[in-house]
């Protein structure tokens, strides 16, 4: 493993929410190309750690270091993390009233790429897209967000992704309110992204073994309590579909007593 080859590095990350800490001391490397998921009950810091990792400002670093691409990211705004390929796919995605997608999704790869793409350019890369999630035109009319199922939120987010190419992709429960084939379509969508991309790498944050089945990880993490307590292959996620999480738990108390 070389550090050419190191996508995203955590170094003893520790976080602070409204002055607790949530996150306590991560260490995690994700190489070019790798999908790494990660998993672990509710309230383990999943989803401080993807909007830390985004530079959110209501999350505060307050040990160690967060390597993009070779480069400490610890301390760069939101929009600095993004031009530099970044990006996160929310839990729970904002509405954004009187702003349609079209509009938004422009606006949003000129920002990442720092230059004005022309309209014939983007309408080109746009329609591509919406054919990737099975989408028409319609779609892009509609204000961001506002009225989406909870399904349509999550490929409005996919969309967004495609477009902007991103080198590392964070994914926060993507799977949460999709149906079957939703899910089927959403996930074939970030599989395409990825083959267009050979070094993207992907986090990828759920709860259940499902996604797992379309998006297919080399490595999986468990995250307890602000650590990552367990790594391991893809078998890993099978073990916690069949015994949930209450084997390592015990496992974890029994070490502290």
């Amino acid at each position: 493993m070389t550090q050419e080859n190191q996508l995203l590095v955590l170094d003893d990350l520790h976080v602070n929410v409204e002055d607790k800490e949530i996150i306590k001391g991560i260490d995690l490397t994700v190489l070019n190309g790798e999908v790494h998921a990660l998993m672990g009950p509710n309230g383990s810091g999943k989803s401080t750690l993807a909007n830390t990792l985004m530079g959110h400002p209501r999350y505060q670093v307050t040990r160690g270091r967060i390597i993009f691409r070779g480069e400490d990211v610890t301390s760069l705004p939101t929009d600095e993390r993004a031009r530099r390929g970044m990006f996160v796919a929310f839990q729970y995605p904002a509405s954004i009233p009187g702003v349609t997608m079209v509009n938004f999704l422009r606006a949003a790869v000129n920002a990442v790429r720092g230059q004005e793409v022309p309209i014939r350019e983007f309408r080109r890369q746009l329609v591509e897209r919406l054919a990737l999630l099975q989408w028409d035109e319609a779609f892009v009319r509609r204000y961001v967000n506002e009225g989406f199922s909870g399904g349509e939120k999550k490929r409005a987010e996919v969309l967004q992704m495609a477009l902007l190419a991103p080198q590392l992709a964070i994914m926060d429960e993507t799977d949460s309110g999709l149906d079957i084939d939703a899910l089927r379509i959403v996930s074939e969508g970030v599989n395409t992204i990825a083959k267009e991309n050979p070094t993207m790498g992907t986090l990828l944050i759920t709860h259940y073994q499902r996604m797992l089945d379309y998006i297919r990880p080399d490595k999986i993490h468990v995250l307890v309590a602000g650590r990552i307590v367990r790594s391991g292959g893809a078998e890993l996620s099978h073990e916690l579909e069949a015994e949930g999480y209450e084997p390592i738990l015990r496992e974890l108390a029994q070490g502290v007593s």
